[in-house]
């Protein structure tokens, strides 16, 4: 897995090992980004972030700073590694915490953020809608993103405005647009 563009492009990134982890495809990140624009002195939040590569690719295309969110520690200890590896941890901040519990918690209300990405186990992705819908929107600026990217038989439901959805054979991702 590599970063795709911006000032880091072609670097290595690690992942998690086993199977707890579903890295993001290269092909669909390269889409999204795509879609997405400029990112420019943007914050992002990448709950269930596994290796990191959202916010991090977010980071490489100029994103200011990046609140990594996932429970489990051999996540959060290869998002540590990239980062340290790709010289940015003064602009990333890991939190080993469950996702929904770390929204209520400092450091993650401690910012107002530009982009979230939602990429939760594709198992768990139909039942966290409703509390996702309910503590996401006061961490979010003025026409703020959230990318939410699930199983396209079970998707993510977020009570949010959906501005877009696209598939990538059983990968969904839904653009909600804030304000």
């Amino acid at each position: 897995m590599r970063v795709i563009a911006g000032e880091l492009r072609g670097r290595r990134l690690k992942a998690p090992h086993g199977g707890a982890t579903r890295p993001t495809s290269d092909r669909v990140r390269e889409a999204l980004f795509s879609s997405l624009g400029e990112l420019t002195s943007s914050r992002i939040l990448d709950l269930f972030a596994g290796s990191g590569a959202l916010g991090i690719e977010a980071l490489s295309r100029g994103a200011s700073h990046a609140v990594f969110v996932d429970a489990a520690a051999s996540a959060t200890a290869v998002i540590d590694d990239n980062l340290a590896a790709l010289g940015i941890s003064a602009r990333g901040e890991v939190v080993r915490m469950p996702a929904l519990r770390a929204l209520a918690c400092t450091p993650v209300r401690d910012h107002l953020y530009d982009l979230v990405f939602l990429d939760p186990p594709y198992r768990q992705a139909g039942s966290l809608g409703p509390a996702l819908s309910l503590a996401l929107p006061p961490l979010l600026a003025d026409r703020a993103r959230v990318v939410a990217e699930s199983d396209r038989r079970e998707p993510l439901e977020l009570d949010l405005p959906l501005h877009s959805e696209r598939r990538y054979g059983d990968t969904l991702i839904r653009v909600h647009v804030l304000g």
